[in-house]
């Protein structure tokens, strides 16, 4: 996928992130158990985070396109659609056997912050030639 891609990616679920926090706060407000609506507001904070993380990755790149930066963004937008698409669906329908996805979106996180690490790790300073000197 092309950097304009991942940055509708990005709109995408900032906008989902406000229409899910809105939708929490006011149509459920009252209306779903607390356990379900504290699972619904879990989903809703992952997700708005991996979106910023989406965003400054996609900045980073930007600038110094680096292995891994990709990878990385697959791994969240993965992640947040099973993370946090399993809890709105958990919250919503009260179907607890779709908690069983939870926890591989999870990892899908997870991996997704570990393959950035890597990224960061193997990055050139900006300037750098690739063999170490300016």
């Amino acid at each position: 996928m092309q950097d304009r891609g991942w940055w509708l990616v990005a709109a995408l679920s900032g906008a989902l992130v406000v229409m899910a926090g809105a939708f929490g706060a006011h149509a459920l407000a009252g209306q779903l158990a607390p356990r379900l609506a504290a699972a619904f507001e879990t989903g809703v904070r992952y997700q708005a985070w991996h979106t910023l993380a989406l965003l400054a990755v996609l900045a980073w790149r930007a600038s110094q396109p680096q292995a891994g930066q990709r990878l990385a963004m697959g791994l969240w937008a993965a992640g947040m659609a099973l993370f946090s698409g399993s809890l709105y669906a958990m919250a919503l329908t009260g179907a607890t056997g779709l908690g069983m996805i939870t926890p591989i979106g999870g990892v899908l996180l997870i991996g997704g912050w570990l393959t950035l690490a890597v990224a960061v790790l193997r990055a050139r300073p900006p300037g750098q030639s690739p063999s170490g000197s300016a």
